[in-house]
Parts: structure tokens; C-alpha cells; sequence
């Protein structure tokens, strides 16, 4: 059974203009995926007006929280005292967008009183991602 952790999350996107233009994304964890989490944003947030997900490690989350995490599309860093900004790299451009770091850190909370670090089931992640992987060779 797979048990999943949705908390909607307010956030501010920050333009090209230097404009805060506020965003409401849906932050989710799921035990059968443990090692990652996800944030969707509805169609209005995105370039193409298309729903996105973007997926992460959640060891990066916890690192961006505290300093300067990520190298490559998803890069994390505390932005004073209340704030934390989250950077997306995709070939269409970059986003950066600023979350309150107490939901941010109240949704990481809830992800380890569901599995604790150290605690993912490695082994059915590896196996989930073969047969995606090999499915149908």
C-alpha cells in the first residue's frame, strides 16, 4: 500500500522584471518513492500552460533548507530568516520561486515521520525502476 503526503504550499515567482507573482504548488511524498518529492504546479504557473511536476531527492530539500544545495536543474538556498528559493534549470529557461521555509520544513517533517531517513526501501525502489525501465523487453 502506498501511503502519500500532499500539503499545498504558497509561493511567490519571481520574473525576469524582478516581479513577485504569487503561486499556489501542491508539495507531495509518497513511501513507495522515498528517496524523492515532488511539486506540481497548476497550468497557469507554467511556460506552456501545461500542469508540471518537478521531482527531487528529498536529502536535497533538507540540504537547501539549511545552505546552498543542488548542482544542475533543481538548486536550493535559504533567502533570509523566512524564505527559501527553489531554482528549476529546464531547456525552456529558469524558474525561481520562493517558499516559506516553515511549510517547506513542516512537509520534510511529515516525509520522515512517514520514512525515516536511512529507512527507504531501497530495494523496491531499484526493483519499480527496472520494470519501468524493462517493461515490455
Amino acid at each position: 500500500m502506498d501511503i502519500c503526503i500532499e500539503q499545498p504550499a504558497h509561493a511567490r515567482l519571481i520574473t525576469a522584471e524582478d516581479r513577485e507573482v504569487p503561486v499556489t504548488a501542491t508539495l507531495r511524498y509518497s513511501a513507495a518513492d522515498p528517496l524523492a518529492v515532488f511539486v506540481d504546479f497548476p497550468a497557469e504557473a507554467a511556460l506552456d500552460g501545461e500542469e508540471l511536476t518537478w521531482i527531487f531527492a528529498r536529502a536535497l530539500l533538507d540540504q537547501g533548507l539549511r545552505a546552498p544545495a543542488g548542482h544542475g536543474d533543481v538548486q536550493i538556498w535559504p533567502c533570509g530568516g523566512t524564505r527559501t528559493v527553489l531554482e528549476f534549470h529546464s531547456p525552456y529557461g529558469l524558474a525561481l520561486l520562493q517558499f516559506q521555509t516553515s511549510a517547506l520544513r513542516r512537509f520534510l517533517l511529515r516525509t520522515y515521520e512517514l520514512v525515516p531517513a536511512g529507512h527507504e526501501d531501497l530495494a523496491g525502489v531499484v526493483e519499480r525502476g527496472l520494470s519501468a525501465l524493462f517493461d515490455g523487453v
